[in-house]
C-alpha cells in the first residue's frame, strides 16, 4: 500500500519560506571563483597598476574594522598566519599604511592537498586619517591573528572669548 501525501498550494508556500532564496547566488559564486582563480589581479586593472594605493600590488586584502571612540580611532585587521615581524605599519602625510606578507607554504602532490583556499603573499591597505588624529602617538598590538592599531585623537581646542578693549 502506498501513502500519498497531497501538497496544497499553502504547504508549498510554507516550504518556500523555509528555504533561503538568493537569486544572485550563482553569479556571486562565479565571481568569487574567477577572482580566486586570478588571485585578485582583476581588481585595479582599470585604476592604474603603478599606483600602490590601488591594491593592485597586493595578493590579498585583509578585512578591517574601524571604530571611532571618544578618545581614539581603533583599527582592527584580521591577518591570521602572519608573524609580527612580517607586518609593517607606516604613517606619512596623513595616510596610515599596513602591509606585510603571509609566507607561502610549498605544496607538493605528496602532501595530499585536495583544495587550497587560504591566500598567501603580500597584503597592502591604506587609510587616510582625519585631522583630529594624533599621528605621533599611534600604537599597534598583534594578538591571535588580529592587528589592533590605536590612533589617539588630538585634544580638542576649546573656543575662547576675546574681550574687546576700549581705547
Amino acid at each position: 500500500m502506498t501513502n500519498v501525501t497531497w501538497l496544497t498550494q499553502q504547504t508549498l508556500e510554507d516550504v518556500k519560506m523555509l528555504v533561503r532564496q538568493d537569486p544572485w547566488y550563482l553569479m556571486n559564486r562565479l565571481h568569487g571563483d574567477i577572482d580566486r582563480m586570478l588571485e585578485g589581479r582583476l581588481r585595479g586593472l582599470d585604476r592604474g597598476m603603478d599606483d600602490p594605493s590601488t591594491g593592485a600590488v597586493a595578493d590579498w586584502t585583509p578585512a578591517v574594522d574601524i571604530r571611532e571612540e571618544n578618545d581614539r580611532f581603533l583599527l582592527e585587521a584580521d591577518i591570521p598566519g602572519i608573524q609580527p615581524e612580517d607586518i609593517e605599519i607606516t604613517m606619512e602625510d596623513g595616510v596610515l599604511t599596513l602591509n606585510g606578507r603571509r609566507q607561502t607554504r610549498a605544496m607538493e602532490d605528496a602532501d595530499g592537498f585536495r583544495q587550497v583556499e587560504r591566500v598567501s603573499g603580500v597584503f597592502f591597505r591604506r587609510f587616510t586619517l582625519p585631522d583630529t588624529a594624533d599621528s605621533e602617538a599611534i600604537e599597534a598590538r598583534f594578538s591571535h591573528g588580529v592587528l589592533e592599531v590605536s590612533i589617539p585623537k588630538l585634544p580638542k581646542v576649546q573656543p575662547r572669548r576675546i574681550d574687546v578693549k576700549v581705547s
